[in-house]
């Protein structure tokens, strides 16, 4: 039995060196000191041995045990090592080679002419207001002197929900509930995104941009009016840029006017961009209508103001030559790389 218990010992020593993984040397582990390993089933056999041999070769068994143990242990942690340092050479970082280049995004055209002209008002006093994009019909028509029968209310031209709510067509709502709000001196811009039933081409979209502006207080006229949008366009546009004022009609401003600018690219003397005319038509105007003012909670006999608007979308395409509005919203990196 002496001489079996030592050849187990050779023979496990002898498989547990040339194991390659932890598998392996539990595979090993289970042969050699399993329950039905073959120390255990000689150990199963120690009762036919005399009492004198007995103490003897248990004694060596558990030598051997012990021996087993201890070598599938450094095994075990010997390969733990070497599977360590493979996995660290197969992570190694060459901090030599050259890092992969990061695409970084550039600002909207959008964005960025809307901060350009955010930054011309605050510098006037202005604050921006917010409004819902899913406007009652009150805000949206009836508070800006849109009756019932207005052509504006025609589904072909506004998004309904229901008959009292609407996609906003204009940001004007937002005028008439900072008016409900707060008290005169009033002085805000409303930039934000409106939809209109049109058909996408190139100078149409469903979906586009606008930034209106109003001011009340008690003795603003027209003069205030032509000032401010003036004061604009020559920030915007250039410190020579002329603006003219034709007469128009809106029916939540009266008098109404349409503000042209000079030419930006040829100073007036007719190109391309201007059509030959010299002028570019930007925004529309007036003075509050007085039963937009009383609607907005404002007594006109007391209090007075002005309210302008215009289409980002289209101050964009002007600014930077864009004869398609569908590139504003397609997303095209070749197109958007060149701001």
């Amino acid at each position: 039995m002496r001489e079996q218990l030592e050849k187990i010992k050779l023979e496990a020593l002898e498989e547990i060196k040339e194991a390659t993984n932890s598998q392996r040397i539990d595979e090993i582990r289970v042969k050699y000191l399993g329950k039905k390993g073959s120390l255990t089933t000689i150990l199963r056999g120690m009762g036919s041995l005399s009492p004198e041999e007995r103490p003897i070769i248990g004694k060596f068994a558990n030598e051997v045990r012990e021996f087993i143990e201890e070598e599938i242990k450094k095994a075990l942690l010997n390969i733990k090592n070497k599977e360590r340092e493979l996995k660290i050479k197969g992570e190694y970082i060459d901090i030599t080679m050259p890092g992969k280049k990061v695409e970084i995004g550039g600002i909207h055209p959008l964005n960025k002419v809307l901060d350009e002209i955010k930054d011309i008002f605050f510098g006037m006093g202005f604050s921006i207001a917010e409004g819902p994009e899913v406007e009652l019909d009150y805000y949206n028509f009836e508070a800006l002197n849109v009756p019932k029968n207005h052509p504006a209310r025609d589904e072909q031209d506004t998004f309904y929900i229901s008959e009292n709510l609407v996609l906003r067509t204009q940001t004007s709502p937002i005028q008439v509930r900072t008016m409900e709000k707060t008290k005169p001196p009033i002085r805000i811009i409303a930039p934000g995104r409106v939809y209109r039933s049109d058909a996408v081409d190139a100078t149409h979209s469903p979906i586009f941009y606008q930034i209106e502006g109003l001011v009340v207080d008690k003795g603003i006229t027209m003069a205030n009016l032509k000032g401010t949008l003036e004061t604009f366009a020559k920030r915007f546009f250039g410190e020579k840029t002329r603006t003219k004022f034709r007469p128009h009609h809106f029916p939540f401003t009266e008098p109404s006017a349409e503000m042209d600018v000079s030419c930006f690219v040829c100073g007036g003397e007719g190109c391309r961009v201007c059509k030959g005319s010299g002028w570019i038509e930007i925004l529309g105007c007036g003075m509050v209508h007085p039963d937009v003012l009383r609607k907005g909670g404002i007594d006109p006999d007391e209090y007075s103001g002005f309210a302008f608007g215009m289409g980002l979308d289209r101050i964009v395409m002007i600014k930077y030559g864009i004869d398609d509005i569908r590139l504003l919203y397609e997303n095209d990196i070749r197109f958007l790389k060149q701001f």
